[in-house]
């Protein structure tokens, strides 16, 4: 067995060779400035150029195109955002039916445009075992879920139960006694996906500046560290959890941090006692969140157990330890039985993604000011990012579309206004501890098989409210 001595991005290492743009300087005048250059500055910046090719838009990334979550993530395309029921729970079941509609094209509409913009991103369609069972006690939960799915207006035949056996064709878990098979999910290379789409735009007439960290934003106006100064009727501040230095977001959009791995390419062996012959996406039920899927080259890239470092600064360096590496290997086998004991980590890396106090994602543009911004994908970001940024788009072109009737698009309303701000420190770093130690309580119960015994209870239930009162 081999673990990497110094970590490293899977993404960025396997992505060739990064194009680069000039650092923005002096004055400029713009029908719109975006903030940042990540799947949602970028999203923007493509539909805006399509609607509206007559428009002067400009991007400012801080660092390079991709350096934040966008470059950083698990590579999945859900068809799905997080925190719907709280988005959707309320409306009739037709209307429903038509978002989660539009949420499962979202996904198809990504690949479309993979294809159209000749993006080698490594588009795969490959649906997801979404929390796959692995105790007796989730089996029940598990079910109530793929209701609750069907309930809020997914398709049932897109939401499948599957039994163990069933499962066990697909993937061979550790005591995999069930899960739900959902089909609207996809993975893509995330780095090659940002980098293509920054050409994209490019070609579409706009104009990209790296190494332009912006320092000061308001209505109409964006000045960068190195003094840059844009004016401009529409500002787009498309950070997400790297907002930390933009008034006004960094209190209202939650960094957290979440760690990932890849192992070396397996052998076709290995891959036939692992399963996951169709590529796809794969969760355990666990609270804490373990995550992976086959990539094209034969790898698996594997996530789990995230973090809230005091303070939330978000993450910029790519590094993790040799022991954040070996921890979640070791998750990993014990997932995958199938894997050899020695299975090699070649990569290992980390970033931050944001979570709005709701946990619910957002497209917010306030036509008084020309502030606009979306954000609060809580980790489901690469096709949340997209769908928010197509109706940022369509609101600051004034298009009448389902997405800005859709109840994530708000119009004329600033974000200070609609996103609630999170507590401050060290409020918001004991809770997390506290919240971390409780679902890692219920994890070690049932693993130990008192899933079902009067404390382990109680510690679920609390676990529930815990869920309850932080969205």
């Amino acid at each position: 067995m081999t673990t990497p001595d110094t970590a490293s991005n899977y993404w960025v290492d396997s992505a060739g060779d990064a194009e680069s743009w000039p650092p923005a300087t002096g004055r400029h005048e713009a029908d719109v400035v975006i903030v940042g250059a990540g799947f949602t500055g970028l999203w923007t910046a493509y539909y805006l150029a399509e609607q509206r090719p007559d428009l002067e838009i400009a991007v400012l990334e801080g660092e390079t195109v991709g350096h934040g979550a966008s470059g950083r993530n698990g590579g999945w395309v859900i068809g799905n955002l997080a925190g719907l029921d709280r988005l959707i729970g309320d409306l009739a079941l037709p209307e429903r039916r038509a978002l989660c509609a539009q949420l499962a094209d979202n996904v198809d509409q990504i690949g479309r445009i993979t294809e159209r913009e000749a993006i080698d991103a490594e588009f795969h369609k490959g649906g997801t075992l979404d929390a796959a069972a692995r105790y007796p006690e989730q089996v029940a939960i598990q079910k109530a879920h793929r209701a609750a799915l069907i309930e809020l207006g997914h398709a049932a035949d897109d939401c499948l139960w599957l039994d163990g056996p069933a499962l066990a064709e697909r993937a061979a878990f550790r005591n995999g006694y069930g899960a739900l098979f959902f089909r609207h999910t996809a993975t893509v290379h995330p780095m090659k996906l940002v980098r293509g789409l920054a050409r994209a735009v490019e070609r579409r007439g706009v104009t990209i500046h790296e190494h332009s960290r912006v320092r000061y934003v308001a209505p109409h106006q964006v000045i960068t560290t190195n003094g840059a100064q844009f004016s401009a009727r529409h500002i787009v501040q498309a950070t997400e959890g790297y907002s930390e230095s933009l008034a006004g977001l960094g209190q209202r959009v939650l960094s957290v941090r979440s760690l990932v791995i890849a192992t070396e390419p397996l052998a076709d062996n290995v891959w036939a006692r692992v399963g996951l012959l169709a590529r796809p996406t794969f969760c355990d039920a666990s609270r804490v969140i373990n995550y992976g899927h086959r990539s094209r080259d034969g790898r698996l890239v594997f996530g789990a157990r995230g973090a809230y470092p005091l303070g939330g600064a978000p993450k910029h360096d790519h590094a993790i330890t040799p022991a954040d590496i070996e921890m979640r290997r070791r998750l990993l086998l014990d997932l995958c039985p199938g894997l050899p004991e020695d299975v090699a980590v070649s990569h290992g890396w980390g970033g931050s993604l944001g979570l709005s106090r709701r946990f619910r994602p957002h497209a917010i543009v306030d036509s008084k000011t020309g502030l606009a911004t979306a954000g609060g994908y809580a980790g489901e970001g690469v096709a949340a990012s997209h769908l928010m940024a197509r109706t940022t788009a369509e609101l600051i072109a004034g298009e009448d579309t389902p997405r800005t009737r859709a109840p994530w698009a708000h119009s004329d309303v600033a974000a200070e206004a609609l996103l609630k701000r999170w507590e401050p420190e060290p409020i918001r770093w004991l809770a997390a501890q506290t919240i971390s130690a409780c679902y890692g309580a219920e994890e070690s119960l049932l693993r130990r098989g008192h899933g079902d015994n009067r404390f382990a209870r109680a510690v679920m239930r609390a676990n529930d409210r815990f869920a309850a009162i932080i969205e």
